[in-house]
């Protein structure tokens, strides 16, 4: 578990003011020192994580962040990024230590509740309070919710804070990344296509979840390189009935595939895992609308050294120009950085997000939709080009 991926752990954030032990308490409930912790306010000064698993929730990502009160042009900026990691919190841990002013909290609270994020109060040092049932009273009926008391420096309520974190996440079901495009027992082709960018002697990411995937539903899994594809499929007794390819490859692998096989990519299984794969279809569309004078964004979520032949620097900016000329303008943004104003573009191509946990592409796709710009991703947008997405069988 402890070697789960970013992107599949639950990601738990915690806010509060300044010096209200934020990064105390995640090191009681991890029980181990993760987190830097000092009685100078302001300590923690940028989003931080830390990978960990967390009985009953099993593998979490925890984000310590700076206090939302901070003060200051610097403190602004660190308030902005606080901000930011909204876009990824699959739950929220709200950290309170007294009952004085409570705008703050409670504009929070409100932007918590309005992104649909699940929150979890707790009043912290609650050893330092002498009249704590009555503290505990006045912060429900100020903020609307019972804080769970603990005390991050004796370890006081923590199991309780575990069971409030598990009650509030709820009965979260694992997506299967092939969904009811393969069942127990069915044959299914993987043509994965070795990109130079992966590191040496590895499978990127989206390869080893497909396969992990089809392997817990007990299919019958079958790997293979574009090269040696019709030399895999002559050596099947039957043809298998779904083929799951790179996107890069899709006409390739289109015009060897079996009568009543179905075609599927890595990046499409993305699309419907990931994000709202409607909506991904219809910005693969609005490809068709684009003029020599648009602007498109390539969104990538993971930030590495880009190789020649790249995906979306290279590839799908080439097959835009040839369809529209030179003119066509491109802008990349890797990783955590994205632009607010989207209105700029007319179009959003993003990856596959293997890097992304859902909610952050989510947020992307919400985001785009709000200032009306169509988002797609690579395998959508490459098999609408290539004339094939009405072909693609989808999860």
């Amino acid at each position: 578990m402890n070697s789960a991926p970013q992107s599949l752990r639950r990601h738990i954030a915690i806010f509060g003011r300044r010096n209200v032990g934020k990064s105390s308490l995640i090191n009681a409930l991890t029980g181990q020192d993760v987190a830097i912790v000092s009685p100078e306010a302001g300590t923690t000064t940028d989003p931080v994580n830390r990978a960990m698993e967390i009985l009953p929730l099993g593998p979490c990502l925890l984000i310590d962040t700076a206090g939302f009160d901070d003060e200051g042009a610097v403190g602004e900026l660190r308030n902005k990024r606080t901000h930011k990691v909204l876009d990824q919190t699959d739950l929220a841990i709200l950290v309170i230590d007294q009952a004085n002013d409570l705008s703050l909290e409670k504009q929070w609270l409100d932007e918590l509740h309005r992104l649909g994020i699940p929150v979890v109060t707790v009043l912290n040092k609650s050893d330092k309070h002498e009249q704590l049932d009555a503290l505990i009273e006045q912060l429900m009926a100020a903020l609307g919710m019972r804080p769970v008391a603990v005390s991050a420096a004796t370890g006081s309520g923590i199991d309780m804070l575990r069971k409030a974190l598990a009650e509030a996440a709820g009965d979260e079901q694992e997506l299967s990344l092939t969904g009811s495009l393969a069942k127990a027992g069915d044959s299914v082709l993987l043509v994965m296509q070795q990109d130079p960018q992966a590191p040496k002697g590895r499978l990127i990411l989206p390869q080893v979840q497909t396969l992990r995937d089809l392997l817990d539903k007990g299919c019958i899994a079958t790997c293979c390189g574009v090269d040696t594809l019709r030399q895999s499929l002559s050596a099947l007794t039957k043809s298998p009935s779904l083929i799951i390819t790179d996107s890069q490859v899709f006409a390739q692998v289109y015009e060897l595939k079996p009568e009543g096989t179905r075609l599927t990519s890595f990046s499409v299984l993305m699309a419907a895992a990931k994000g709202n794969i409607e909506v991904l279809i219809e910005g693969a569309r609005a490809i068709d609308h684009l003029t020599p004078h648009s602007r498109v964004l390539i969104a990538e979520a993971c930030t590495h050294a880009p190789m020649s032949e790249d995906i979306g620097r290279v590839k799908i900016p080439r097959m835009l120009r040839k369809k529209y000329g030179e003119s066509i303008a491109f802008d990349i943004h890797a990783g955590k950085d994205y632009p607010a104003d989207l209105k700029q573009y007319d179009l959003i191509v993003h990856c596959g997000a293997c890097m992304f946990n859902r909610r952050l592409m989510l947020s992307r796709i919400v985001r785009a939709q709000e200032q009306g710009v169509p988002i797609t991703n690579y395998g959508l947008a490459i098999a609408h080009m290539q004339g094939i997405l009405d072909k693609v069988a989808l999860p």
